[in-house]
């Protein structure tokens, strides 16, 4: 579980104060649409360790978001599977706390996805089933390539 996330401009925030940043700029359209979602993606270094950086992200259909990002350092990875599984894992628990978190609060509805940085085009083409299994076996919506910002796009910014 995430101790702490960072805003956009790399300000550190608790999962509390993310929360509440998350209801406020809800609460400040309540017309609008609103998709909060989560993904996770990975670098791998030399030596086997990879970085893994997890995105939060508010957004506001049809009209802009916000993310806040964590970034854990040189875990050891072995394999690709394990490493995308790992990405998977770690969005897992942040999701967690996060709607834990955001359910104290009188929201209207919101979609609430988990991304993974999977997809029909290469290597991780073959993990697809197996990764989105793992999200809805922990009731949660998955979305992979090219629907996947939250990791594709949002979390490899600080990679």
């Amino acid at each position: 579980m995430p101790e702490f996330l960072h805003n956009s401009l790399g300000i550190k925030l608790t999962v509390s104060q993310v929360v509440k940043e998350i209801t406020s700029f809800i609460r400040a359209d309540l017309t609008r649409r609103y998709k909060v979602t989560i993904g996770t993606d990975s670098e791998l270094f030399t030596g086997n360790r990879a970085d893994f950086v997890t995105a939060v992200v508010v957004h506001r259909v049809g009209n802009g978001g916000r993310y806040f990002w964590r970034k854990l350092e040189r875990e050891k990875m072995h394999t690709l599977r394990e490493r995308i599984i790992r990405e998977v894992l770690i969005s897992l628990d942040v999701a967690k706390e996060v709607l834990t978190e955001l359910r104290k609060f009188p929201l209207p509805d919101f979609d609430f996805e988990i991304h993974i940085d999977v997809g029909e085009n290469g290597p991780t083409k073959s993990m697809i089933q197996e990764v989105v299994n793992i999200v809805r076996a922990n009731n949660f919506e998955a979305k992979t390539k090219p629907e996947s910002y939250a990791a594709s796009n949002v979390a490899d910014r600080h990679i």
